[in-house]
């Protein structure tokens, strides 16, 4: 039995509220359960200066975790002077995620920088932070699109996140913070609308996880990531 009494294979409640930021390009609120992540995207005119020429945008990322989104506090990292290696490793798997379904051509030679920030964490920030992240930048699009900055989307997909893991000898899906901390195996799924992978995070915390076992996790995945592509859909509907 899950703690929340939820079936193997059922997400926590995912909303995805957009353009909840009133100067933000492009903004989004998303819940995975109790994780709440808000996104906002944000448009520089000038691309980063090693893409200078090329024609070609950006898009990048930033996480971070405010100080009571646990149940303790914790210390800002901009206190000690530099991002931890955890924020850096997300951050990097947000922008990587994004820039995999996106058309940097597309863009011109501008550069869009996602920001990220946990308000409240339960277990799966990373998944549900690229999950919004997606509405935020399709947003940012559509604002550039409106006053004739871009001639065509450069969204060539959907692209969505979701945590799976091996909870008391069982897999399941999108695991809250007392199912992950207890997990044998836990793993991060990044796939895109059509089916493709961008990303696979598995790691075993207790006994090596088998062949066979990862891909009932990737098929646990695949349908909690169509469900969440229906709620971007919707959102952005």
């Amino acid at each position: 039995m899950r703690p929340s009494n939820r079936a193997a294979d059922a997400l926590r409640p995912v909303t995805l509220e957009r353009a909840v930021a009133r100067y933000a390009e492009g903004s989004c609120l998303v819940s995975f359960g109790n994780t709440k992540v808000l996104c906002t995207a944000s448009l520089e005119e000038r691309g980063p200066p090693w893409l200078r020429g090329s024609g070609k945008g950006w898009v990048t990322a930033e996480y971070s975790m405010l100080p009571r989104a646990t149940h303790s506090r914790t210390r800002r990292e901009v206190s000690s002077g530099k991002p931890s290696g955890r924020t850096q490793e997300i951050q990097r798997l947000i922008g990587r995620s994004l820039r995999a379904v996106t058309n940097l051509s597309a863009i011109g030679e501008k550069q869009i920088t996602v920001d990220c920030d946990v308000i409240q964490a339960d277990g799966g920030t990373r998944t549900a932070a690229i999950t919004g992240a997606w509405v935020a930048l399709h947003e940012c699009f559509a604002w550039m699109h409106a006053r004739s900055m871009i001639s065509v989307d450069p969204l060539r997909d959907h692209v969505a996140a979701v945590s799976c893991g091996i909870y008391k000898g069982v897999p399941v899906l999108d695991l809250e913070y007392e199912e992950d901390s207890a997990a044998d195996t836990d793993a991060n799924f990044v796939l895109t609308g059509k089916g493709g992978i961008v990303e696979v995070q598995g790691t075993a915390e207790m006994e090596p996880f088998s062949e066979a076992q990862l891909l009932e996790l990737l098929g646990l995945a695949r349908g909690g990531i169509e469900r969440l592509v229906a709620l971007q859909k919707e959102a952005i509907a």
